[in-house]
This record gives structure tokens, sequence and C-alpha cells, in this order.
């Protein structure tokens, strides 16, 4: 090579460096270990066209390099090295050997080249110790570093690390620390999925005095939205002014869309009107999530509306608008109105004919699903796809029709559309739901042929239908078999199958699956301690259902209505009345408003112990609290009071309860017709057929006997 091209080098690579070029004859590929490029950065380029650097220093192998380093190198010239697309080992091998030289010392822009190399190599426990490193040169941290490193940690997937850079600033590195690094890591946290953690950052920033920008309050709402915290996303909008920030169309369109799947369209219509007047302009987007919101209330008329303003300001409604209509119109079962509406999307395609199809099925109107399918849909040029025909074999399934949903699994066949899960599952629940086991088996072992296997929810639909008719021993069987082939198993699997196994009393092994439920991560809710307490109770275990009831509370189960009833049932039935009372007091502290049903229980409990007075006097406070007595509450009051020998009390509460406008049943006829006949008091007996209290003739048996 000629000293003309070495100069011409030396000016581009703008560093002052004696370089010797190899003799033609010995030029040979580098070893691998000598590499100056990165793979990545190879790839870059392509195989025809050079990266200019990799063309300017092909010329010269790695030792040729190096022995120009023996001249004095500046901190300038290294950046500019470091900058060169140069594997990281030879990077940080030019930064350790340049870092010797005599009287020099890495400025901050040195350490910034090589940290950013570093971090695209995802390499941070190098940076780490460059930190370090500068910490102990006295390099005077700059923000700018630390946010290249959070982005870096962001691109890798490591927010927790991100988060604790940022902490470690001000504490570790004495930087001075402004919005900008709170916004890398609050944008980290929500990419990452960290809401809790980005909304904990904010709080800590205001605490430390630092005022956010338009954007901070953006990307936090966003994190408190992710989490079902849309109220306090909306305070921090009336916050937004105390900080001197305006907000924005993307602060809107966030809370509005959140508004909006939360079903608090009225806020979001709100919203919308104050984005007008704060000269914020929406989007197609921001109209579609309020027309999405009117919808799922059912404010059809609304949601039209809004669409009408939509176009006045000059927005084109899109497929999306018109397919949130006439989704909502067919929520409300007006089909027809949906198709109408089909005819006037002005780009329709395979998803808004099948709101309709799903319109129709829903609405029980499967022979004109299959006209849609096979007649508009097919001459508008549009082919069905997986979902058109799993809506069709779904609803067919559902009534019954099995013949029809099976021709349509054919003619998916015939146009080339091959079922998946949902459509074996969709039959599979058909059959089972009809108590066709048999025939749900063989469209479960043609599903296995084709390679396919039951998810979670298939599994469910089999094991509910075998507990259902008792075959528990092919439901534990089932079971073993979804595990075996990776399908986990849920809480609607474990209660269906502890719900079967309670049924068929078979406590042992219900007992042995409530314990395994942890193993497999899945936490028992309030209808398996229910499923359970129940069964022993059946089997007048209250110790036991106590044990449960104790553990629920423990793990932190609420108890509900259904739980405190049927302990109460048990423990009045065992005489245990007072104990009875004190479940049903400690049910109305915790704050569960009693129903009748509750309140009969305790009830009943008192008139078969006796205590009419304290049964009157729960009577008037269910009254007083709103809970209007029934046939059930009359008929313990009047059965209680005759058992007592108060035979007049127990009539005073029979013409209440006509006063009331309840009607009498067999069980109030038949309590005082035999509690008058026990006490020999057959003349009332008639007399309460002569008064007209008993509407119709009844020929009793304790009156004829007697």
């Amino acid at each position: 090579m000629s000293r003309g091209s070495n100069r011409k080098l030396v000016s581009r690579a703008t560093i002052h460096l004696k370089v010797f070029p190899r003799t033609p004859s010995i030029i040979l590929p580098p070893p691998a270990s000598h590499r100056y490029f990165s793979d990545s950065q190879l790839e870059l380029k392509g195989s025809n066209e050079e990266n200019e650097w990799e063309r300017l220093l092909k010329p010269f192998d790695l030792k040729e390099l190096r022995r120009t380093l023996s001249n004095r190198v500046t901190p300038f010239q290294l950046c500019k090295l470091l900058h060169l697309p140069l594997d990281v080992s030879i990077s940080m091998e030019l930064f350790n050997r340049v870092g010797t030289q005599k009287g020099y010392m890495h400025t901050f822009d040195v350490y910034y080249a090589l940290i950013d190399k570093l971090g695209g190599s995802k390499d941070f426990k190098s940076i780490e110790k460059l930190l370090v490193q500068m910490k102990e040169e006295g390099i005077v941290f700059r923000e700018s570093l630390f946010i290249m490193i959070m982005k870096h940690y962001g691109r890798a997937g490591f927010p927790g690390q991100a988060t604790r850079l940022l902490l470690d600033m001000k504490n570790v590195y004495c930087c001075h620390v402004t919005f900008k690094s709170y916004n890398v890591v609050l944008e980290i946290l929500v990419a990452g999925n960290c809401p809790v953690v980005a909304s904990n950052v904010f709080y800590d920033m205001l605490s430390r005095g630092i005022s956010p920008n338009v954007y901070t309050f953006g990307v936090v709402m966003k994190a408190l939205c992710m989490v079902n915290e849309v109220d306090n996303a909306c305070s921090l909008l009336r916050d937004m002014t105390k900080h001197g920030c305006v907000p924005n169309s993307i602060v809107y369109q966030t809370l509005i869309h959140a508004l909006s799947k939360r079903d608090q369209v009225d806020e979001a219509l709100k919203l919308l009107e104050e984005m007008f007047l704060m000269g914020c302009r929406p989007d197609v987007d921001t109209f579609n999530d309020v027309v999405y919101g009117l919808c799922r209330a059912e404010r059809i008329h609304e949601g039209a509306k809004l669409i009408d303003r939509m176009v006045l300001r000059g927005f084109i409604p899109n497929g999306v608008t018109y397919g949130y209509l006439m989704d909502g119109l067919c929520r409300l079962g007006k089909v027809n109105e949906a198709v109408a509406l089909l005819k006037e999307v002005p780009s329709p395609s395979v998803v808004h004919f099948n709101i309709v199809i799903n319109g129709y099925v829903k609405s029980g109107r499967l022979d004109e699903a299959k006209e849609i399918l096979c007649g508009k849909m097919i001459n508008s040029g549009f082919i069905p796809d997986l979902f058109t025909f799993n809506i069709l074999i779904h609803g067919l399934s559902r009534k019954g029709l099995f013949g029809s949903a099976l021709e349509i699994v054919d003619e998916m066949g015939r146009k080339g559309v091959e079922p998946n899960v949902n459509t074996f599952t969709a039959l599979i629940d058909g059959f089972c739901k009809k108590g066709k086991i048999e025939e749900a088996s063989r469209i479960y072992e043609e599903m296995s042929a084709k390679g396919l296997g039951l998810n979670t929810l298939g599994y469910n639909t089999v094991l509910h239908a075998l507990c259902k008719c008792g075959n528990m021993a092919e439901a534990m069987q089932i079971f073993g078999e979804m595990s075996s082939k990776g399908c986990k198993p849920d809480i609607f699997t474990f209660n269906t199958l502890i719900f079967g196994l309670c049924k068929a009393n078979i406590m042992e092994d219900a007992l042995r699956l409530f314990h395994d439920m942890v193993l497999e991560g899945v936490i028992a809710d309030s209808v398996t301690y229910n499923t359970l307490i129940h069964a022993f109770l059946r089997r007048d275990d209250i110790q036991e259902a106590i044990k449960l009831m104790n553990d629920m509370v423990f793990r932190g189960c609420a108890l509900n209505e259904t739980t405190y009833n049927g302990l109460i049932r048990a423990l009045c039935k065992a005489g245990a009345v007072e104990k009875g009372l004190g479940l049903f007091d400690e049910m109305i502290r915790k704050g569960l408003v009693p129903s009748n049903i509750s309140v009969n229980i305790v009830i009943n409990g008192l008139c078969r112990a006796g205590q009419m007075n304290n049964a009157m006097e729960l009577l008037r406070d269910m009254i007083h609290r709103g809970i209007e007595p029934d046939i059930v509450t009359y008929n313990s009051l009047i059965n209680g009071f005759c058992k007592m020998g108060r035979v007049d009390e127990a009539l005073n509460i029979f013409r209440k309860l006509v006063i009331e406008g309840i009607q009498p049943d067999a069980v109030t006829y038949n309590t005082l017709i035999c509690w008058h006949c026990r006490k020999g008091m057959v003349d009332d007996a008639y007399s309460l057929l002569d008064r007209g209290y008993i509407a119709v003739p009844i020929d009793h048996p304790s009156i004829t006997s007697a």
C-alpha cells in the first residue's frame, strides 16, 4: 500500500497513528479470535456492501493495530476508536491499554462511548465496574450517561435494574436527577408490565421535589389504568395544573380508553367534551373507544349520535366504528338493524359478517345465521374464516343440533379451513351438556387423531359432565391425563372434581385434592370451601366444617352468606342455637347483609328451641332492616307458637300474613290443623274452614280421623 493511502486512512480516522501495511504475500483471513467486527455489525451491511471502516481497516491485522498504540493516544482519539464497529473485547483491550499511558486519564466521553457499546452487548457487569472506576477516578457524572444505561436495561428486559440505577444516581454517584431520568424509567416500567412499581416511582419523584412534565403524567396515568386504578388516574388529571402542566391529546386518549373499557362511559363522554374545550384534537380511535363504551352499556342511540358528531368534525368512521355499533345492536337482539347497518359499511370485512352471524346465533335464529354464511357472505366475495364456522358450530351444539353442527365441520374441510381446539371443544361441550358422553368421547378421539389436545376449558367441560352423572372413576382418570399432557388445571377444574367427590361421599379423596391444589399453584376460593363445608355438614361433622371455616379465614378467603348459612343451620339443628346466633351476629358485623334465607334459618332455630320471644324480636328487626318476611318465616313462627301451645298467637300470625297478601301454602294449613286436632280443638279446626281462612275445601286426615 502506498504512503498516500496511509495518509488517507489517518485523515479519515482523525487519529494520528503509525500504521504498518501487511505484505500482499501473507494476506490471510484473520483467525476468529482476531476478528475486528462483531457478527451483528457485519450483517448490517450485507455481503455485497462493505462498511466504510471495515474497508479502511481491512489491510491491517490486529497485531499491527496494537503496535500503533506505542505512540501516545489522546482521549479524543480513543473515543474515535471506541466508536468503530469493533468487538467489545477489542474495545475493552484498547481502553485498558491506553489507560496505562503515563499521565493519561480517561474522560467522561471515553467512558460514555465504552459503556454504550457494553450496553449494546448486554454486558451490565462490566458497566457496573466502570461506574465504580469512574467514581474512584473522580469523574463528574452526568445524567445523560445514566439515561443511556437505563435505556439499555429497558431493551434487555431489566426494568428492576433501571429502577435501582435511578435511585443510585443521587445516593451513590452524586448525580443530579431531573424529570428526564424519571420519564425514562417510568416508560421502561410500563413497557415491562410493572405498573405498580411505576406509580411508586412517580410518587417518589414528587416526594423528592422533582417536577414532572406532561409526558410523565401520561405514562403514570397509563400505569394506573393498567392496574384498574382509573379513578386515581383521573385525579392526576386535575393535579396537572398544580405542576404547571396542560393535558395533551395523549393524556385524554389514555383516560377515555380506560374509562370506556371499564364501563364508565359517562365520565369518558365528559372527558371527550373537555378535550374539545382544551383544544386537543381526538382521533378516530378516541371516538371508537366511547362508541364501544356506549354500545356495551346498551346505549346504541347515543353511540349513533356520537358517530354523527364524529362525521361533522371531519372524522371518517372506520370498520371498527361500525363493528362496535353492529355488535351493540346484536347484544340488544336487534340483529335486523345490524344487518341493515352492514349494507352501509364502506369496506366491510369478514369480521362484520361474523358479528351478524353471532347475533343470529345468540338470538336462536340459526337458519338465518346459516343463510348469511351460505348466501350474502359468499356472494359478497368473502371467504368464511375459522371464527365464522366456530360461531355456528357452537350455536348449533348448544341447541343440540349435532347433525347440523357436524355438517358445518364437513363444510370447513371442503373450504380448506382446519378445525381447531375451539371447534372440537364446542362439540364436546354440547354433547356433554346433553349427557351424550360416548359421542363426546368419539369427538375427543377424532381430535387426538388430528394431533390436537384439549385445552383447560375442554377438560373442564368433560369433567363437569362426568361428575354430574357420578362417574368419578373416569373423571379422576381424565384429570390424571390432563396433568400428564401438560394442560394446567384451574380453579374450576378442582371445584368440579371436589363437588363430584363430595356428592359421591368420597370425602378422603376430596380433601386430598383440596390439599393438592396448592402444589398446582391454584388458590382455593369460597366455592371450594363451601362445597367441602356443606359436605361435612351433611354428615353432621360440624367440627370438621368449623376447621375448614377457620382455614378459610386464615388464608384470606372471605366468608360469604352461603358459608354462614350452612354453619348456622347445622348448629341450630344440633340444638346449639346460641352459637348459631353468634355466627349470625358475626356475619352482620363483617358487613354482610343477611337475606331472608339467613333470617329464616335463625328464626326457625329459635322456634324449634322454644325461644318465641327472641324469634318475634328478630322478625321485627328483620322488617326494620328492610328484609321482607315470606311464607317460610311465618310458617316457622306458626309452628313454633303451636308447639308451645300458644295457638291463639299462631292464629294472629296467620291473620297477619293474610293481611300482608302472602299466600298460605300447604305447610301453613297442615300445621294449624294438626295442632288444633292434637289439642282436641277439632271444632276450631273446622271453624278455620267455616270462616274462610282456608281458601279451598280440604279433607284433612287429622279432622276426619278425629
